[in-house]
């Protein structure tokens, strides 16, 4: 089976730039669903169409408001995405809304693009040349300015298979959003289904989320359950990074939760009011901006109030290198570092720049040169956090990769492994590193899935390693999978009997629901010693599902509280003991077929499979026409 992958693509640019219609032309489906914006012809909300480029390669396309009043939502759109089409109509170029996408995307640190110039069948090959160039003058020193471009037009359809196959490109080598690390979803919408409850709806920014799991809504800390999980309106039982998700969530109300809120599956995420960032600002700035102005802080899909705080200079007019400062919000978010956000003036309402987290826990600092030369070098991240953060992104490494994703020297790396990263870092007989957490993760992950396992089927011995390692390897390479298994059943944590795994704490048993009924047809097989009816007249006599019917059967078997004596007749060992234990006593060293169908009474259909059965069980060994007492 092959692994898919997710992505999000954002549709963006100019109002009336056709964005909407050339998501319609690639997925057939109209994201305007509001009456207004039908009313209007634009959009206000975010909208949202699946797109499935082929077997491995699943995406969902937003397409984000291109009016300059509900930029809000564009910001929310486009912070989750991995590929951008910027949409330009060939009758009208580059416009000023077009600039604000570009530079909105620039400082969302989105670097994939492809340039869609629209609607070109209202103009001549003349023009088309003529907004190539605007485009490529208009853009240059951008994301987009090396980006390809594709000509289409979305009522012709001319162009949107050539625009299907460079999206197709563009993301086969595109790394996937982190699905090992802790859930994360910003919410976007919030709603309530009647007889449901509270829906909310978002894109995975990291890790899984599966049906049953609970999780926190930040930054309130309301704990929720999640009850039913849709993809594109498919009830699924997990989703992960990368995807579109409705989340219907019991134990909160409709209420309890507003767009901007994101719920996540652990502590890893901060609440805090106070960030640390690396900021760059926008080259064209109407005004100066002065210490601790109100700014508004656009982070994922939450927006904020805030004050800038500077510890080198009291105003801002224009600066081309990104800095270092600090914002001081009204009101708690959740975030972590490296978490990409925009900053717009509340008055006049403006993009003013746009950076990333370098620490979501602020402190009050005092104003000078020290304070900036420490958030540089908090920018940078330390040695430690560096590794950490390579691991973490790449699971396993040799000390060879390590030096060469840290850009570390040798000897500075030999230090922080063998000291003080000893407590954070281990390292395999292979001699490749992991870090201890990730360790305790595919524990942890291995536990639940053998719960799972076990609580489905309570008959079974256990999971077949070689299926539970598949299970974990979109997560983490099979090595360390392997590695960690191997570790559990030494220290006892799992047991393994041939190629099953189970919980030490695990037992097969008779389903709670069923097992009356299999002990009753259990006993009815006893009483019938060796002339058994079929097993299927068992399962259905005793009323059992037929689902469970092999299940009950290998359980029998592998419990050794029954054997086969042919197909489909099931014997128990009690009645097979009795037999050889009769047929002992009344026959000497050696023994015909005559003799014991005399001792036990039996036809032929049963007594042969019994006495090859002795031949297997070591209970007898046939010489010629004879049987041998062993």
């Amino acid at each position: 089976m092959l692994a898919v992958r997710n992505y999000t693509i954002g549709m963006a640019g100019h109002i009336d730039h056709g964005k909407t219609s050339l998501t319609r032309a690639l997925t057939g489906i109209d994201t305007d669903r509001l009456k207004e914006e039908k009313e209007r012809n634009i959009s206000i909300e975010l909208g949202f169409a699946p797109l499935k480029i082929d077997e491995e390669l699943h995406a969902s396309i937003i397409d984000v408001p291109g009016h300059e009043r509900f930029i809000r939502q564009m910001i929310a759109g486009v912070a989750g995405i991995d590929l951008v089409i910027l949409v330009i109509a060939a009758d009208e170029g580059v416009m000023p809304q077009t600039k604000e996408h570009v530079e909105i995307l620039s400082f969302l640190g989105i670097e994939k693009g492809i340039i869609a110039i629209s609607k070109i069948d209202r103009v001549d090959e003349e023009m088309i040349e003529l907004v190539k160039e605007d485009i490529r003058d208009n853009l240059k020193g951008t994301v987009f300015e090396k980006s390809p471009i594709v000509f289409v037009d979305s009522l012709s359809m001319k162009g949107i298979d050539e625009l299907k196959q460079l999206i197709k490109e563009q993301l086969k080598h595109q790394e996937m959003r982190d699905a090992r690390g802790p859930f994360r979803l910003p919410i976007d919408q919030v709603f309530t289904i009647q007889g449901q409850g509270t829906v909310v709806r978002g894109t995975i920014y990291e890790g899984t989320v599966t049906k049953g799991d609970t999780l926190q809504v930040l930054p309130k800390g309301i704990p929720v359950k999640v009850r039913q999980i849709q993809v594109h309106h498919e009830q699924v039982e997990e989703a992960r990074a990368g995807q579109r998700a409705a989340l219907n969530l019991g134990g909160i109300s409709k209420h309890e939760i507003v767009r901007g809120d994101v719920l996540v599956s652990s502590s890893h995420f901060l609440v805090t009011d106070t960030i640390d960032i690396a900021v760059r600002f926008v080259n064209d700035l109407s005004a100066p901006i002065k210490q601790r102005v109100p700014v508004k802080l656009h982070i994922g899909t939450t927006e904020v109030m805030g004050k800038i705080v500077f510890f080198d200079r009291n105003e801002l007019l224009q600066e081309e290198k990104e800095i270092v400062c600090q914002i001081r919000l009204d009101h708690p978010i959740a975030c972590k570092r490296g978490d990409r956000f925009i900053l717009r003036r509340p008055t006049p309402m403006e993009t003013i720049g746009g950076g990333w987290i370098i620490d979501p826990k602020g402190r009050k600092y005092r104003f000078g040169e020290e304070t900036v030369k420490m958030l540089l070098a908090k920018k940078e991240g330390t040695p430690v956090e560096r590794i950490t953060s390579i691991l973490k992104e790449k699971a396993l490494l040799s000390f060879h990769d390590l030096l060469k994703y840290s850009s570390l020297d040798e000897e500075e790396l030999k230090t922080l492994l063998e000291g003080e990263q000893k407590e954070t870092i281990f390292q395999l007989p292979s001699g490749e590193y992991a870090l201890i957490e990730n360790l305790e993760t595919i524990k942890r992950l291995t536990g639940e899935k053998l719960a799972q396992y076990h609580e489905q089927y309570p008959m079974r011995l256990g999971f077949n390693k070689a299926e539970l390692t598949h299970l974990l390897l979109d997560l983490y390479p099979k090595r360390l999978i392997e590695f960690v298994i191997e570790k559990l059943v030494e220290t006892g944590f799992l047991k393994k009997v041939e190629q099953y795994i189970h919980l030490s704490t695990f037992t097969p048993h008779f389903p709670e629901k069923w097992k009356r009924r299999m002990e009753s047809a259990l006993t009815s097989i006893e009483n019938d010693e060796i002339e058994v009816q079929p097993f299927d007249h068992y399962v259905k006599s005793a009323g059992i599902p037929d689902s469970y019917k092999e299940d009950f059967k290998h359980f029998l078997l592998q419990s050794n509280l029954a054997v086969l004596l042919a197909e489909n007749l099931v014997v128990s060992m009690k009645a097979i003991e009795k037999a050889a234990a009769l047929l002992k006593r009344n026959t000497g060293v050696e023994f015909t077929v005559k003799d014991a169908k005399d001792v036990l009474g039996l036809t032929r259909k049963y007594l042969i499979p019994l006495l090859e059965l002795f031949d297997a069980l070591k209970l007898t060994k046939r010489v010629e026409d004879k049987r041998i007492w062993l």
